[in-house]
């Protein structure tokens, strides 16, 4: 049996330990055990496109995009991963939420890891994250009991790294983010893909910053937007808005 396909990976950065990939959206970081439908990996890809083995430092849950980092080997792997435990490593997130938050806000609310994968008895842990409210719109589409439906883009700052932090937390603030089939809205899901043709978690790793383990350099590194995020900054005018992040 031959070889399947794999897609081809966008390098946002490379350098002789890390490679930096700009993840789409529905592609899991590598497999596992829960996921019967065994499609390709980030990994395969990466490893794939650069002939080489390669180590996820970090790993977005499959229905997120942006930046995923790897490491080209152990040496660079431990310091990079020791780097996001001990949270020196500063990850901006976009995400487009219902409603009209407020511009900026601090989310301290403790977490139990996710249904799947939850032990009995697991105790909920420290998690925190900020935001910014960076633009805003009002469709004309009505949302019941509402006439018409009001979304938000943010920035979202996690401060720690719990599994599906971002996503839990918008919904203990009811801003649940669009797209979200396992904490969001379904009438709000529903609108963006009979209005917008959207079929995605509009949840994307925008930017990662930190210091490089060997040079002591500081790196930013930034992951653009896929077709369908980018049609919708279009559609509601947040161009200018993202541009100055």
């Amino acid at each position: 049996m031959s070889e399947p396909t794999l897609s081809p990976v966008e390098i946002l950065y490379r350098d002789s330990g890390l490679v930096a990939v700009n993840k789409p959206a529905g592609i899991p970081v590598h497999s596992s055990r829960i996921l019967e439908d065994r499609p390709q990996t980030l990994l395969q890809m990466a490893r794939h496109h650069e002939g080489a083995v390669m180590h996820a430092v970090h790993r977005l849950d499959r229905p997120v995009s942006g930046v995923n980092l790897f490491a080209t080997n152990r040496d660079m792997l431990t310091p990079m991963a020791q780097a996001f435990e001990k949270r020196r490593v500063k990850k901006c997130y976009l995400a487009v939420v219902r409603g009209w938050p407020a511009e900026s806000g601090l989310i301290d609310h403790p977490l139990k890891p996710p249904r799947d994968v939850r032990k009995p008895n697991a105790m909920a842990k420290t998690a925190v994250t900020r935001y910014e409210r960076i633009a805003r719109v009002e469709t004309p589409f009505p949302v019941a009991p509402y006439a018409s439906s009001r979304y938000s883009l943010l920035a979202l700052y996690p401060e720690t790294g719990r599994r599906h932090q971002l996503r839990m937390h918008m919904k203990h603030i009811s801003h649940h983010m669009v797209g979200d089939t396992t904490y969001g809205r379904g009438e709000h899901n529903q609108l963006f893909r009979e209005q917008f043709d959207c079929n995605r978690l509009l949840l994307h790793a925008w930017s990662l910053e930190f210091e490089h383990p060997l040079s002591g350099e500081k790196v930013r590194i930034k992951a653009p937007l896929d077709a369908t995020f980018s049609h919708l900054i279009e559609r509601f005018s947040w161009k200018d808005a993202i541009g100055r992040r």
